[in-house]
């Protein structure tokens, strides 16, 4: 069980701990925790705790030896202390506060984990310490992973996924590849465990288990496996187990879903190539991949730095333009430039921002791209890829109403889902069953067609994942006006946003008319 210090006073942590023990359950992972959502930095709790340090104790003098703890670790230091040095001190005084065993950070290069566990022994840690792996899932995860997490990617890998970012396949094997190569090389140097991350997409995990000869492809442990690692048995060399055994992993995975050729197929196909937000909602992986974020990631002074200080409707208005026009690199609502395919419609989100639609998300029209497209493609080669356009954007209050009548006029051609922070919602979706709103209506906003497969539809919207997200983008609204001193005119306006904005996502279902979509603009 995890258990942070976040916003959890003494009461709530002896009301969770005494919960796992009646649950049976005896493995803690103590943690600090992030800031709370809206704050800037980490706070204690009024009654609670200050560091993991802090929370190890007391658990260690409440309940002595029955829970076995675990802390976190970090090889290349914390992304919140500058001072590597003293980050490890602490660290090491986490470790003596009673810690069993340690979890490290995500790492990409097992020499840099060897390093430090190595100054670790040096410095009296003798708890096992067990290296984080992340097998690579997606050229755009893997980006955003690297700039939260700040960790050292060998120069080697770096070059690899750039050859292949574009071909969502290679991605995943390379991932597969690199992970079997790590947890070789650690094992060859006498490490004897590994924590493996699935971020719910646990198919390229079992590739990696069972290239390793520690599961089958279904995910059953196959017996010995664990014997074999802790004996130390013979293992073939890094390089020669990622190459030959890698591609024979995939291939009996693959078989075994063929055999299945039902519902197992389906769920492991949902997973293939994810899209986060715009997943399935019904997938475990929904929303791990590509959300807003977790919180604005300037400081008041960095945020406005780059987006200013806003104060009106055309303020933001040219805020918005600012960031499609890559004057700016990034809004509250997204910490990256905008993708590569957005050039094809970058004149239309322009004129849309200016005219007060502020865009979220979007995306062009596609009718049979291949596959092997370096701007569009995903997926294995040979296939084709198809795209309707979607625009998902706030609309100011004023200008809603006309729009909605648009939309409403432009049905079912245009299929559109809108609500704002007091919760109504309206739509048009309807699933084959029924001629009104319908919770389990489901729009394909992108698929593919590839040899050997069945369609394959990573991309969808429907209520279940529209509103999950409604929530976290009108927050950021009040998070980005919480950087303003209270009573401002800055704050007062986005809180005013916050409050009066509808969410408004529009698909246009005519993929082989382009241009139609922006026809709702105006």
């Amino acid at each position: 069980m995890h258990l942070t210090c976040t916003n959890m006073d003494k009461a709530m942590v002896d009301k969770a701990l005494a919960e796992a023990k009646g649950a049976g359950i005896r493995n803690i992972l103590a943690l600090r925790g992030d800031p709370p959502r809206g704050s800037e930095y980490w706070t204690t709790c009024d009654g609670g705790f200050t560091y993991a340090a802090d929370l190890v104790r007391y658990i260690r003098k409440q309940y002595g030896d029955y829970f076995c703890i675990g802390v976190a670790g970090y090889p290349e230091g914390h992304i919140e202390n500058a001072d590597r040095d003293a980050d490890f001190v602490y660290f090491v005084e986490k470790v003596k506060a009673g810690a069993d065993f340690v979890v490290s950070q995500l790492v990409y290069d097992q020499e840099l984990f060897v390093a430090w566990e190595k100054r670790c022994r040096e410095n009296g840690v003798d708890v096992p310490i067990v290296p984080g792996v992340l097998p690579i899932q997606s050229y755009q995860s893997f980006r955003r992973l690297v700039h939260l997490t700040k960790t050292r990617v060998p120069e080697q890998l770096r070059l690899r996924v750039e050859e292949v970012k574009g071909n969502d396949q290679a991605i995943k094997d390379l991932g597969v590849e690199h992970a079997v190569e790590m947890v070789t090389r650690l094992r060859d140097v006498g490490v004897l465990g590994v924590h493996l991350t699935t971020l719910n997409l646990e198919n390229t995990v079992q590739r990696v288990l069972a290239t390793l000869g520690m599961a089958d492809s279904r995910g059953g442990s196959r017996a010995g496996s664990s014997a074999n690692l802790a004996q130390g048995a013979p293992r073939p060399s890094a390089a020669s187990a990622a190459a030959a055994a890698t591609a024979a992993a995939g291939a009996e995975a693959e078989a075994a879903v063929a055999a299945d050729g039902g519902s197992l197929a389906a769920k492991r196909v949902w997973d293939d190539f994810p899209n986060g937000r715009w997943g399935d909602a019904r997938s475990p992986a929904f929303g791990s991949m590509d959300a807003y974020g977790a919180m604005l990631k300037f400081d008041a002074q960095g945020a406005s730095n780059v987006w200013g200080k806003p104060q009106s409707i055309s303020d933001l208005s040219e805020l918005f333009a600012k960031y499609v026009s890559g004057q700016i690199p990034s809004l509250p609502w997204s910490d990256e430039p905008l993708l590569a395919e957005t050039q094809r419609i970058r004149d239309e989100l322009l004129r849309i921002n200016r005219l007060g639609y502020w865009t979220l998300a979007s995306q062009p029209a596609l009718d049979a791209v291949p596959s092997a497209d370096a701007t569009y493609g995903w997926g294995p080669r040979g296939g084709y890829i198809y795209q309707k356009a979607f625009v998902e954007c706030f609309v100011p209050a004023l200008m809603f109403p006309e729009f909605l009548s648009r939309l409403q006029s432009a049905s079912p051609r245009i299929t559109y889902y809108a609500s704002n922070a007091q919760g109504d919602f309206i739509t048009n979706a309807y699933s084959s069953q029924s001629d009104t709103e319908n919770a389990t209506a489901v729009t394909a906003l992108t698929w593919g067609v590839f040899p050997g497969r069945a369609v394959v539809q990573p991309t969808l919207i429907d209520k279940m994942n529209f509103l999950a997200w409604r929530t976290e983008a009108f927050q950021t609204w009040r998070e980005w006006a919480e950087m303003f001193p209270r009573g401002s005119c800055e704050a007062g306006f986005l809180g005013s946003m916050a409050d009066e904005c509808w969410l408004v996502n529009v698909v246009d279902n005519e993929f082989k008319n382009p241009d139609a979509i922006w026809e709702m603009f105006k």
